[in-house]
């Protein structure tokens, strides 16, 4: 999945996008309200994580035009500011949870997990659709008998998928959702990708859709 991370102190950006990148997250860093905005208008990215003490703009004003626009995607509001009126605020303008600094990554990690699947319309916390699951908290992936661990970008690609059941996505699809704005992207690494997952799970695990792009089977 591809995460907006919205922070202004270096020490903590660089700390969080580390950490996401280490999960298996494609991470796109921004320093200021204003520069969120605009890429937010974009709609490339999956979940954000926004600061609230921004230069420029404050990040309850970005989140107030994001709701504003109409744009649904998850955000998960990171911020030292602690009052019970700050998170009333927050979370009344549309945020989908509120974590205040010092904070524990893997607790981060947790929520982000949590609201991916509620984007995802799943509840449980393995993505399954009847045939390949995967456990985001592992990146162990499972198909029939065979369990596997996965690395951070076929874990990436799998992730992508099993969000959306049933429904073909495309080379700047996954491309997308795998990799961020710094990273390079090799003509076939999609291709590369989905071999090294069906080798692991088995040729079924994804289905081509020829001239199309890539999915797997809605759950029957």
């Amino acid at each position: 999945m591809r995460i907006l991370l919205v922070e202004d102190d270096v020490m903590i950006g660089e700390a969080v996008s580390l950490a996401l990148k280490d999960a298996a997250y494609a991470v796109d860093w921004v320093k200021d309200g204003a520069t969120a905005d605009t890429v937010l208008a974009h709609g490339e990215h999956q979940a954000v994580l926004l600061d609230l003490g921004l230069p420029k703009q404050d990040g309850l004003e970005v989140l107030h035009r994001l709701r504003q626009s109409g744009n649904a995607i998850p955000a998960i509001i990171i911020t030292a500011r602690d009052g019970i009126a700050d998170r009333i605020k927050g979370l009344d303008l549309g945020a989908d949870d509120y974590l205040v600094k010092p904070f524990d990554i893997h607790e981060l990690l947790a929520r982000l997990r949590a609201i991916v699947r509620r984007q995802g319309g799943q509840a449980a916390s393995v993505l399954s659709n009847g045939q390949v699951s995967l456990d985001p908290a592992t990146r162990e992936a499972q198909c029939g008998e065979t369990l596997v661990m996965l690395s951070a970008r076929e874990f990436s690609l799998l992730q992508a998928l099993l969000l959306r059941p049933g429904t073909i996505l495309t080379r700047a699809d996954l491309e997308e959702r795998i990799y961020g704005w710094n990273e390079e992207v090799e003509s076939n690494a999609v291709d590369f990708l989905i071999h090294s997952v069906r080798k692991k799970l088995g040729a079924a695990a994804i289905k081509n859709v020829r001239g199309a792009g890539w999915m797997v089977e809605k759950a029957r």
